[in-house]
């Protein structure tokens, strides 16, 4: 497998060519969950249009597409759209404010902390490390 972006080797699951080992990770993690019943289904790469494409003086401008990693059917009717990332981007941020006004969906940016349990939201990690940097000082 070769490398994808960020320096991140390509892994294969079932098939299915992730971007990340910490992506292929997740979609294992996704699968248990199914099988408890705790998630129906999940769509791979789902892609969301962010500003459609359009024409100006002329110029075609193309539209603007952001694809999650994963967009996930509770069973309990809840949908989240999922981005595994190590790393968030200033391009990120922009698609992540266009995506938040456009879609109804929860879109969660998840990452692995062996230190605070495992899988976790980037925020709850900012909120970790935090309170690991305040407990530093006093010590």
């Amino acid at each position: 497998m070769g490398k994808a972006k960020y320096g991140n080797k390509k892994v294969q699951v079932d098939g299915i060519t992730f971007d990340s080992e910490m992506e292929a990770k997740y979609y294992k993690y996704l699968r248990k969950l199914v099988t408890e019943g705790i998630v129906g289904y999940i769509e791979l790469q789902p892609k969301f249009v962010l500003l459609e494409g359009f024409k100006k003086n002329g110029k075609t401008f193309r539209p603007i597409t952001y694809n999650a990693d994963f967009k996930v059917w509770y069973t309990d009717g809840h949908i989240e759209v999922v981005d595994v990332k190590g790393m968030i981007t200033q391009q990120f941020e922009l698609r992540r404010k266009l995506f938040e006004h456009r879609y109804p969906y929860e879109l969660k940016l998840i990452t692995y902390s062996k230190i605070d349990g495992g899988w976790i939201t980037h925020d709850e990690l900012k909120k970790a490390r935090k309170a690991r940097k305040q407990v530093k000082k006093v010590v």
